[in-house]
């Protein structure tokens, strides 16, 4: 098994060397438009029990990124009035990694049979494809929460209860080599029922 993962054409082997890249650390260039609907067109080929599509992306295009830090940013505030400069600096960062950036919604269709459980999974499923999806383009991606995604104020700018925020996931080229993090141990995650 651990031979198909050095033939760096394989599917598996793809899958292998994914990883996350600190969005702060992605530059230029990003995936262009065609590229982005791409990626999207493959992170919605998701397990989805019902047809629901209980999610759906928001690109945040490079003209809006000063609009987006000033929601976080007065969203911050209104919860946190004694938010020190260097806060607020982060937050206005925040907005500006990568050279794209999508935001993912997770929005649960409380109508139908399907349990919600089900459609949250379905949710972390899309982001993943998209993140899956980012790397065989030959790009990084990293899928960032934080407070933002649980701030309803923020969450309000791209959509309305009861949806939320799966997550920010910028996209972009690593400008630095991207580091290997330690894997679980299979033999502590992995057992056989008997």
């Amino acid at each position: 098994m651990a031979g198909m993962f050095n033939d760096a054409s394989t599917p598996l082997a793809l899958l292998a060397t994914r990883r996350s890249g600190k969005p702060r650390d992605l530059t230029l260039p990003g995936p262009d438009a065609g590229q982005l609907a791409t990626i999207l067109e493959i992170a919605a080929r998701t397990p989805d029990h019902g047809k629901l599509a209980p999610w759906r992306f928001i690109i945040v295009p490079e003209d809006r990124r000063d609009a987006l830090a000033e929601v976080i940013v007065q969203a911050y505030r209104a919860e946190r009035p004694q938010a020190a400069r260097l806060e607020i600096e982060s937050l206005e960062q925040f907005a500006h990694q990568a050279p794209a950036l999508v935001v993912v919604m997770f929005s649960p269709k409380t109508h139908s049979h399907i349990p919600v459980w089900e459609q949250k999974l379905s949710a972390g499923a899309a982001c993943m494809n998209l993140l899956h999806a980012v790397h065989a383009s030959g790009f990084a991606g990293g899928w960032l929460t934080g407070w933002a995604s649980f701030s309803d104020a923020v969450r309000d700018a791209f959509g309305a209860a009861p949806e939320r925020i799966a997550g920010f996931m910028f996209i972009g080229t690593p400008g630095r080599p991207l580091e290997e993090r330690p894997r679980p141990d299979m033999a502590k995650i992995v057992s056989i029922w008997a």
